[in-house]
């Protein structure tokens, strides 16, 4: 299969997944749907076509390595908007969210290397550009978490709390 059809094939996916699980859950309760989480889910996945597209990853020395720090980061803050949603600790959301960076990163790597580098002459500095997009792909993924549970974590707790009771009511 090559590296084209590959990405025919898989990265629709990744933008069926927002749109379907939403749907499946609205059926038996209304949601709002999440366009921040769709559009992160999905905004990674139209990096890397525009990259190929325009031949960057070839023509720019460093786009690959900023597009493994990036695009984790984006992707790791739609995963992000999923935990905020839901009522986990806050060391617990983190470590779920960077546990998910670091797995679907290595997860790249192996599609990566059976798509495009096992057969090619990149095979010999394969290992030394691996270890750097996993490296990058974590730090982008860790950069994102710190912002979850920093910047929009206050927000969920803000959202929840109960309002304050007025004291001239009281009185």
């Amino acid at each position: 299969m090559s590296v084209c059809s590959w990405r025919a094939l898989t990265y629709p996916i990744a933008a069926l997944i927002v749109p379907v699980t939403w749907w499946l859950l609205s059926r038996s309760r209304p949601r709002e749907y999440s366009y921040a989480l769709d559009v992160s889910l999905v905004l990674p996945f139209l990096i890397d076509v525009i990259g190929n597209a325009a031949d960057l990853y070839d023509s720019i020395s460093w786009w690959d390595d900023l597009n493994h720090f990036v695009n984790w980061g984006i992707l790791v803050s739609a995963f992000g908007q999923l935990l905020i949603r839901l009522r986990f600790e806050r060391w617990v959301a983190a470590g779920l969210a960077v546990g998910f960076g670091a797995v679907t990163a290595v997860l790249w790597e192996f599609a990566e290397y059976y798509t495009f580098i096992r057969n090619s002459p990149e095979v010999r500095t394969a290992y030394t550009d691996t270890l750097g997009d996993l490296a990058l792909g974590l730090s982008g993924s860790v950069v994102a978490t710190v912002v979850m549970i920093t910047v929009l974590w206050p927000e969920r707790e803000a959202a929840r709390a109960p309002a304050p009771a007025d004291s001239r009511a009281t009185r």
